[in-house]
């Protein structure tokens, strides 16, 4: 198997989505090809800024924020899991608090939420962002800033 062939299946499976260079590399080699023209074609695509840990890091967290916010925990985890290094994850996650993430989570579900008596609102807020990562004290705090608003 050729370079330029192991290249070719590369900028396929790039034109879906970004990757990050460690998903590059398990798609290469669950294709068959061999650690050497792996590097020389990770080598290739950095070269071209094809691949970029960085910035899908910044661009995986953006969506996770405004389609899915989870935790700043749950974030980097799941970073981690697509090959994003722990110390730039922690790094491109400063930025965020989880009060603010997990505020963003429940404002869209709020308006379902209303409907029901103050004990189920709880109950169902506290299990949606235990779900996303948020430990206790962040949904007191959240519960806390709703029911002031109310």
């Amino acid at each position: 198997m050729t370079v330029e062939k192991a290249y070719r299946k590369a900028l396929g499976y790039l034109s879906k989505s970004p990757k990050t260079i460690r998903q590059m590399k398990e798609y290469l080699a669950d294709k068959g090809y061999d650690a050497n023209i792996i590097e020389k074609v990770v080598a290739r695509l950095l070269s071209f800024n094809y691949l970029d840990d960085r910035a899908f890091a910044r661009q995986f967290i953006e969506s996770r924020i405004r389609y899915k916010p989870k935790s700043v925990f749950a974030l980097g985890f799941e970073l981690r899991k697509k090959g994003i290094s722990p110390a730039l994850a922690k790094e491109l996650l400063t930025a965020y608090k989880d009060e603010e993430l997990a505020l963003k989570a429940v404002e869209t579900k709020m308006q379902s939420w209303n409907r029901l008596d103050e004990y189920e609102c709880r109950k169902k807020m506290m299990n949606y962002l235990r779900y996303r990562g948020f430990d206790y004290s962040v949904y007191q705090t959240v519960w806390q800033k709703i029911q002031a608003e109310s």
